[in-house]
C-alpha cells in the first residue's frame, strides 16, 4: 500500500520532486481516514493541524455566504485538501464534505516538522510547492469571480 501511495503523491504537485524516502517518513506517520457519505473531514472554522489526500471518493469544498454555502470545487481520488493549515496556522477557510464514502490519508503539520528536522531540503521544497498549489487556486478563483 504504502508504495502505491508514494506513487499517487509523486503525481501531485504539491510532492513533486519530493524524494521517495521523505514521502515514505511522511506516510509513516500519517493516519488513515474513512468518512462516510454526507459526513465532514472538517468545517469552516475549526481549527487546523492537517491535510489530507483523498485515496477515494468524492468530497465537496464549500465556504459560507451571504445566500447559504458555496461550492468551491469537488475533488476526487489524488487530490488534496486542508493544506492551507499548514502554511498559515489558522482555522479552517471552508468545510469539506464526504458526497460519497472515502477513504484518505491525514497529514499533520507536527510530522512536516519532523521532516525539517530530518531533512531541511525535502521541507522547503513541499513548502514551496504548497505556496505554488495554494497560487494557482487562488488565480483560478479570480478568474471565476472577474472572468
Amino acid at each position: 500500500m504504502e508504495g502505491k501511495r508514494i506513487a499517487l503523491l509523486q503525481q501531485m504537485p504539491l510532492f513533486g520532486g519530493i524524494r521517495e524516502d521523505a514521502l515514505g517518513f511522511l506516510l509513516d506517520v500519517s493516519r488513515d481516514v474513512n468518512r462516510p457519505a454526507g459526513s465532514f473531514f472538517f468545517q469552516e472554522g475549526e481549527p487546523g493541524e492537517s491535510m489530507f489526500v483523498l485515496d477515494a471518493g468524492t468530497v465537496s469544498v464549500r465556504k459560507k455566504g451571504g445566500h447559504g454555502a458555496l461550492l468551491l470545487s469537488r475533488l476526487g481520488p489524488g487530490d488534496c485538501f486542508g493544506e492551507m493549515a499548514l502554511i498559515d496556522l489558522s482555522p479552517r477557510s471552508a468545510s469539506v464534505q464526504a458526497l460519497e464514502d472515502c477513504s484518505a490519508f491525514e497529514i499533520f503539520a507536527a510530522s512536516l516538522h519532523q521532516l525539517y528536522e530530518r531533512d531541511l531540503e525535502q521541507f522547503a521544497l513541499i513548502q514551496m510547492n504548497m505556496a505554488r498549489e495554494l497560487s494557482r487556486r487562488l488565480r483560478l478563483t479570480d478568474q471565476r469571480l472577474l472572468g
